[in-house]
């Protein structure tokens, strides 16, 4: 089976020691993901796999044989932003831009996370329903970071479109 990225099927690295990040980025031209510290610790490169937010630095692309890749290219529709990305320009969640792509994309598997019920370090009650307060929010975004000071600007565009 093919990799599906972007809702098009491409095809396996023929090395299978070939991460995902590596494959988007130079085998398909998809520069949106980047490269930041390449051992999971930033958050810069995440995708979604299935709807689920990963670190593609830290898999193997061979792992995702079948799965739907979205990177930060698939999540607008043609000609018009997906609506965290145009909050992102409302809220100013961007400066240098670098963690852009890994923040919205990890913001979009965060609410899924949330809408299931996922609890995080600050849940006190781990069957009651998922608030995204400004401090829920925050715990759940922490693995990635951002290192040019739009924190305010990301949590505030995430509460106002995914959160909200």
């Amino acid at each position: 089976m093919p990799l599906i990225v972007n809702g098009t099927d491409v095809p396996l690295p023929a090395d299978a020691r070939v991460s995902l990040l590596d494959h988007l980025r130079e085998a398909l031209h998809l520069t949106g993901t980047k490269k930041g510290c390449n051992q999971g610790a930033c958050g810069a490169c995440t995708v979604l796999v299935d709807g689920e937010r990963i670190l593609s630095c830290l898999a193997l692309a061979v792992q995702y044989d079948g799965r739907q890749v979205t990177t930060i290219e698939g999540l607008a529709d043609g000609g018009d932003l997906h609506p965290l990305q145009a909050a992102f320009i409302e809220h100013d969640g961007f400066q240098c831009g670098y963690c852009t792509p890994g923040q919205i994309c990890s913001a979009i598997g965060m609410a899924g996370e949330a809408r299931r019920g996922a609890p995080s370090y600050l849940s006190d009650d781990l069957s009651a329903d998922v608030a995204l307060t400004r401090d829920e929010v925050q715990e759940r975004m922490s693995g990635n970071l951002c290192r040019c000071g739009a924190h305010n600007g990301i949590i505030d565009a995430i509460r106002a479109t995914v959160a909200a």
